[in-house]
C-alpha cells in the first residue's frame, strides 16, 4: 500500500497509480472527510465524467472550429435526410 508523508502547509502527494484511477488531474477539487476508519477523500469533479470527453481540449478546439465554420457560413443545409446522403455523392 502506498505511503505518502504530510508537508509543509499540510501538503499531501497522492501517488500517481492513485491519482490515475481515480482520474484525478492538477487543479481537481477533492472533497476530505474524517470517517470513523480514517481520513476519505473523495474526488469532486465539476464536470460528469461521462461528459468528460465533451471539455477535452482536442474536442473543445473542434467546437470552435465548427463555429467558426457556422459565424462564417462555411455551411450547407440539407432539406431533408435523403437530401443529405445525396450531397455526400457530389
Amino acid at each position: 500500500m502506498p505511503v505518502s508523508v504530510i508537508r509543509a502547509k499540510g501538503q499531501l502527494t497522492i501517488p500517481q497509480d492513485i491519482r490515475e484511477a481515480a482520474h484525478l488531474e492538477e487543479g481537481d477539487p477533492v472533497e476530505i472527510e474524517v470517517t470513523a476508519e480514517g481520513i476519505l477523500l473523495r474526488p469532486k469533479k465539476l464536470i460528469d465524467a461521462s461528459q468528460a470527453w465533451f471539455w477535452s481540449p482536442g474536442w473543445q478546439q473542434g467546437e470552435r472550429e465548427a463555429s467558426a465554420d457556422i459565424a462564417a457560413g462555411r455551411v450547407t443545409a440539407s432539406a431533408s435526410p435523403d437530401a443529405f446522403l445525396e450531397s455526400l455523392d457530389d
